[in-house]
């Protein structure tokens, strides 16, 4: 069955408050739980916010770490799901239905096959999966 990873992306410019985020944790609870009972979710994780990461890259040979993100963005990478499902309507259904979809946004991307040449269209994703 294809694995689709929905990325969860967040407003950089309004984060969600402590009580805010505690508020959202029984919808979220309920959300993962409906994945579970489909028989979709694969795994899924929250992810500390992006200032409290490091950044790693090479330029010129040397190894460089940067704290924070790379990237000025207007949304940040706060967690995602990876879910098993039938094709790719299924899961932008259950993406659609995300506790954040009002404020924030939710990328839905098919992991690559990697016994096929990467897509160039959705098409070709749904070809090979047909």
């Amino acid at each position: 069955m294809p694995q689709y990873m929905l990325l969860i992306y967040q407003p950089v410019d309004n984060p969600l408050t402590p009580e805010q985020l505690q508020e959202t944790g029984p919808r979220w609870d309920a959300y993962t739980k409906t994945l579970q009972d489909a028989g979709a979710l694969v795994a899924g994780d929250a992810l500390e916010r992006p200032d409290v990461g490091t950044t790693v890259r090479e330029r010129g040979g040397r190894t460089q770490f940067t704290d924070g993100p790379f990237a000025e963005t207007k949304e940040f990478l706060a967690g995602y799901y990876l879910v098993d499902c039938p094709d790719l309507d299924t899961a932008l259904d259950h993406a659609a239905r995300m506790p954040n979809i009002a404020y924030g946004s939710v990328e839905v991307r098919p992991v690559w096959d990697r016994t096929r040449p990467m897509a160039d269209s959705r098409e070709q994703v749904a070809q090979a999966q047909a």
